[in-house]
């Protein structure tokens, strides 16, 4: 029996020496790192097969429910260690992982079967080199092989050769067991392959999102999906979109009808009252409720009437445009109109409340920080901002209500 401490002595170095040309090499661990197949590349290369279980599920089809989600994190974990893990880092830094990552996958095609524990049973982590034994073994990473530091204060891996018998038995015993254990050669092929596989900047750009946003997109039900019988899923756009695009086209017909939902008769009086107390009490704040009150009801117009506006849209462009679809344009009057001119005048005006109210809170309202000496507009002046928003959002909400789309 000898004891190996990784400081003194490694384990590569002792790994090195003991798998020779024709070895049968047995592993039992937890992760394993491409890094540290480079470690011992010129041993590996000569061995006659490698078996390799995951201790833990790992590369398996079946992913797990969002009850147990918290197993399914640590699981991301060990597949990804496949490229280094976070001890492994400045290996990656050095932007070999490509080449590694070919020469292993091609290794693993000739030599080596993966496969993973599936079931609740632990399995004992070790390695099993024709008749030498080592345990306990953790992980197949530089860090194990003591190549590189990672956050053990000590290790103790114990070689032994009598050992490697009974190691060997148990080994064998579960890797024959189905029911314990499930193939992921190709699966673990795959992942490494996507490595070093060229792909086009939008296709990385695509998997970045899905890896991203994919633990909330398993969260999505049919309660918050909006009403598909508008046929919008019929449509030649729709079926143009990839998966996570038509995710976000739901998400934003979902706010679209919350925002509707939300903004309504009674919401525009509770807010004018809201703000008609603001006046006094906090004039800055006032103003700037003003503006957000012009903003919403613009939005909430536009999108029950299936009109596109820009995110990028000052609020006086999105008045515009509103005034425009509800023809509450000065061209919208007819000239032999009674005070054809008065009313022309009053609705050019109405785009111009907007646009000052927004230049009003961008100098003293609290959409902007202000230095510590600044002083805000008095309570008349809030009264001017908010009085003209009240009278702007009142006029456009109930001539919205009171002309259906079309008219």
């Amino acid at each position: 029996m000898e004891l190996i401490n990784n400081t003194t002595k490694t384990l590569k170095d002792d790994l090195s020496v003991e798998i020779k040309q024709g070895s049968k090499v047995s592993i039992a661990v937890a992760c394993f790192s491409i890094y540290a197949f480079q470690e011992l590349k010129a041993q590996l290369s000569q061995i006659d097969e490698l078996r390799f279980i995951f201790t833990s599920p790992t590369f398996v089809t079946e992913k797990a429910k969002k009850e147990k989600r918290e197993f399914y994190i640590p699981r991301l974990t060990r597949e990804r260690s496949l490229y280094g893990t976070e001890f492994e880092i400045k290996l990656r830094n050095e932007l070999t992982q490509k080449a590694i990552a070919r020469e292993c996958a091609e290794w693993i095609r000739q030599k080596v079967t993966f496969k993973s524990n599936v079931s609740d049973k632990s399995i004992q982590g070790q390695i099993v080199v024709d008749g030498v034994g080592y345990t306990p073994i953790d992980n197949f990473t530089t860090i194990e092989l003591g190549c590189e530091n990672g956050n053990v204060i000590s290790t103790t891996i114990v070689k032994d050769e009598s050992l490697a018998r009974t190691l060997l038995a148990n080994f064998n015993e579960i890797w024959n067991d189905s029911k314990v254990l499930q193939v992921v050669t190709d699966e673990v092929i795959d992942s490494i392959t996507a490595a070093y596989n060229e792909n086009s900047p939008d296709f990385i750009y695509f998997v970045t999102l899905y890896n991203i946003f994919n633990e909330f997109l398993e969260d999505v039900s049919e309660d918050v999906l909006p009403n598909e019988a508008t046929g919008f899923k019929e449509s030649k756009i729709w079926g143009m979109l990839y998966n996570f695009q038509r995710d976000a086209a739901l998400a934003i017909i979902n706010n679209a009808v919350e925002l509707q939902e939300k903004f309504s008769s009674e919401y525009l009086s509770k807010q004018i009252e809201l703000m008609l107390k603001m006046q006094s009490e906090n004039p800055t704040d006032a103003i700037g409720k003003a503006k957000e009150l012009i903003e919403s009801c613009c939005k909430t117009i536009l999108n029950s009437r299936k009109i596109a506006w820009d995110k990028n849209w000052d609020v006086g462009q999105l008045t515009g445009e509103t005034l425009k679809i509800l023809k509450l344009m000065p061209k919208d009057i007819p000239e032999d109109a009674p005070a054809a001119a008065e009313m022309k005048a009053l609705l050019g005006n109405l785009r111009a409340i907007a646009t000052n109210v927004a230049a009003l809170r961008n100098h003293y309202g609290s959409g902007h920080g202000k230095s510590a000496d600044y002083k805000g507009l008095s309570p008349r002046h809030a009264k001017l901002a908010v009085g003209s928003s009240i009278t702007l959002v009142e006029f456009l909400w109930e001539t919205h209500l009171d002309r259906p789309q079309g008219k």
